[in-house]
């Protein structure tokens, strides 16, 4: 390994540029660092795996003392059905002797395996107690004072129907056994042959004295934590009912401990008995011991403990602990630390002879990496001319804002377009250059420096009394730090398309109004013409006094109305000059109807308005606002051929003019809300439709600075169905 380290240094002294010397006392001293860095984290590190490794064992210790306490659990309730099945037999309840005594011989043979040393039934009646224990059979004693109170408590109306359990007691025949009492209060509430009406009285109690050293320690006895950990139970009050020192059976946990080792300071798992094991609580901690299996002195443990709850009476909680000593984890503890400190010491020889190489290898390739960098560097100054040659020969307007909404640069297309210097153009204000719409375009400007979003706009430039549309896309410019320190705009030129898009408007114009237009005038023209023809006949037939004259100067005057109606429709029809002018939404929206008024009628559908007064004035073309309002009304009537209600409101925001149309038509499916905007899309029948309506009218919003939307509900989403179309427009700013 030495001759190999030497050779490497040899290299570097040929190859790298600085003295290796220096670099080599760098090398022992990071070395030096690093060793004693990773020494220090292994340290502290050690502390922190003892915690989790102790943690964890604490965990396996809980678990196990959860399904111990789950197992007793287990067998108690089992000795509460088999009392309470024993309690519902018709022989028991109604006191028949032999039926009685052979029930009760088959369910002591049940249950004894269970740790049941004696089932008695005590008589009401008769005071009588049936008794039964291991090795004899059912026989009749005379009741004792514990018999006559368990009577009295079993005919409590409170414990009707309740398994009773006692206070956990010395054996009067065996001090060394623990016992406790399960009562079940006995009603004559069953039915058999003899008895085909149950009486509903009180027969007795039937109670089963239970081994409770036999009960826990069946289970408790083989539970082994590590190597050497055991369990241990207490009661309610604080009484071993099992310990591995079997001298402790019976004693007070608190009195027990500090008897047998009064120099040693038990306040530790007193205070866990007294604060968490006795108030039913479980968990994990530990506590100081003064032996262990043999083994005396202060010794730490580790201690997991789980309640065990009898159900029916949750006063009385027992407790179960599994504890173990510490000594059993710090094994492994050790075992890992030693192999943490070899994998570590491992890993700092990799990375030192890693380096070494790495380095040789960044010092043999530096000139080659110089040489590759100053050709990339030539290669980018080529590469940025060729963008700013494509960028300088674009046919669009590119250039570029500050925060300030002045101009920073803007290439050769747009100096040719303004007709102006460079410096004619640079650090002006925006709204000046695009005039008349650039304080719109300062505005989106502005939007974009708070939000960082991209914006797409159309706007006007008015130049040497000409008018030119531009479509205008606005994007940020960061700087590295992910700061907007400029934006970035390309202008093109869409006047053609716009004149485009106009005749377009027309055209669906002429083709929507004009086939209603023929309608009416073929459908209303003729009839009125005959109708006011033969009027002037009877008119000059008829005295001017008579009535008869007056009702025919009404029909005169109402079919004259009619002729107007007409009149409006095909003066509305006719294409006119595209000039802005300051417009009243309202008033557009009252023409609309005008012309619609018997369409809507015809159709049963009622319009209802809601015009907000004093309106502000919006900027563009009447007609084709017009346009908009008939194209969508149009739509509506459509959807509620049979019947409906329009509603068309209009309000002021403070920032936009809104006008809402909403029908109570059927409303628009999901498939075709992304297109209902498209050119030629159209749900309507062959012949019913051309698909340019709402591609018309949203243009014409969009050309007027406006916004269009919709909400649309149909009966899979709203038990109320139909679409309301949102026109925003800003108002006018003269």
């Amino acid at each position: 390994m030495q001759k190999f380290i030497n050779k490497l240094i040899a290299l570097i002294e040929r190859y790298h540029p600085f003295n290796v010397k220096y670099f080599k006392f760098f090398l022992t001293i990071t070395m030096f660092l690093l060793l004693s860095l990773v020494l220090f984290l292994g340290w502290l590190s050690i502390g922190k795996i003892k915690e989790i490794v102790t943690e964890d064992f604490n965990q396996q210790q809980l678990m196990l003392a959860r399904h111990a306490a789950s197992q007793i659990e287990n067998s108690l309730e089992i000795l509460k059905r088999e009392l309470m099945l024993l309690s519902l037999s018709p022989s028991i309840q109604y006191s028949e002797k032999v039926a009685l005594k052979n029930r009760m011989n088959i369910a002591f043979s049940s249950v004894k395996y269970e740790g049941v040393m004696e089932i008695k039934f005590i008589e009401n009646q008769t005071r009588r107690v049936y008794k039964i224990r291991e090795g004899t059979k059912c026989f009749i004693d005379k009741p004792s004072r514990s018999d006559l109170d368990f009577l009295i408590q079993a005919f409590s109306e409170k414990n009707k129907g309740e398994i009773i359990f006692t206070e956990v007691t010395q054996c009067m025949e065996d001090p060394k056994k623990l016992i406790m009492q399960m009562i079940s209060p006995v009603w004559q509430t069953s039915i058999d042959e003899s008895h085909p009406v149950a009486t509903g009285k009180f027969s007795g109690a039937l109670v089963f004295t239970v081994d409770v050293n036999y009960l826990v320690s069946k289970v408790a006895r083989k539970i082994r934590s590590g190597k050497t950990g055991y369990a241990w139970v207490i009661d309610n009050k604080g009484m071993f009912l099992y310990h591995e020192e079997e001298s402790f059976i019976g004693q007070n946990a608190f009195i027990a401990r500090k008897g047998k080792k009064p120099t040693i300071s038990f306040a530790k798992i007193n205070e866990i008995q007294r604060e968490k094991m006795l108030k039913g609580q479980e968990g994990t901690s530990w506590y100081i011991s003064g032996w262990h299996r043999g083994i005396e002195g202060e010794i730490k443990k580790l201690i997991a403990y789980s309640p065990i709850t009898l159900k029916n009476n949750p006063q009385i909680i027992w407790s179960i602990a599994v504890v173990a000593p510490i000594s059993e984890v710090e094994g492994a503890i050790h075992s890992i630390y030693v192999q943490q400190l070899i994998l570590q010491v491992l890993i700092i020889m990799i990375i030192l002879f890693g380096g070494l190489f790495i380095n040789f290898i960044l010092v043999t390739w530096s000139n080659i990496l110089e040489k590759e960098v100053a050709k990339k560097t030539e290669e980018l100054k080529k590469s940025e001319g060729k963008y700013r040659s494509l960028v300088e020969n674009a046919e669009d307007i590119i250039f570029t804002i500050d925060n300030e909404g002045k101009i920073c640069s803007v290439n050769r297309h747009g100096i040719i377009f303004f007709n102006k210097n460079e410096d004619e153009i640079l650090n002006k204000e925006v709204s000046e250059i695009f005039s008349p719409d650039g304080l719109i375009l300062k505005i989106n400007i502005n939007r974009i420096f708070q939000t960082g979003e991209s914006r797409q706009i159309t706007h006007r430039v008015t130049l040497n009394n000409r008018e030119f549309w531009f479509n205008t896309n606005l994007r940020a410019l960061r700087d590295e730090n992910g700061n907007i320190y400029s934006v970035l705009g390309i202008a093109r030129d869409i006047t053609d398309r716009k004149k485009m898009e106009e005749q377009s408007y027309y055209t669906e114009k002429l083709a929507s109004l004009g086939t209603l237009a023929a309608g009416v005038a073929h459908e209303i023209n003729n009839p009125l013409a005959i109708i006011l023809g033969f009027t002037d006949m009877l008119l000059e037939k008829t005295p001017v006094d008579s009535q008869e004259y007056d009702i025919l100067k009404t029909i005169e005057k109402q079919s004259t109305n009619a002729k107007r109606i007409v009149e409006n429709l095909l003066s509305f029809v006719r294409h006119k000059e595209q000039k802005e002018q300051l417009v009243n939404i309202n008033e557009c929206i009252e023409t609309v109807l005008d012309v619609m008024n018997n369409t809507l009628v015809i159709n049963n559908i009622e319009a209802k308005k809601d015009l907000q007064e004093h309106l502000p004035f919006t900027k563009g073309n009447p007609g084709e606002l017009q346009q908009v309002l008939f194209n969508i009304i149009n739509n509506a009537v459509y959807v509620m051929r049979g019947g409906g209600l329009l509603t068309i409101s209009t309000k002021y925001d403070g920032e936009w003019i809104e006008v809402r149309i909403s029908d109570t038509g059927h409303g628009i499916a999901k498939e075709h809300r992304q297109r209902i905007f498209d050119p030629f899309f159209t749900t309507k029948e062959v012949g019913k439709g051309t698909g340019l309506g709402l591609w018309v009218s949203y243009n014409i919003v969009k050309k007027h600075n406006g916004i269009i939307t919709f909400i649309t509900k149909t009966k899979e989403e709203a038990t109320e169905t139909g679409t309301t179309f949102i026109i925003k427009l800003p108002p006018a700013r003269e």
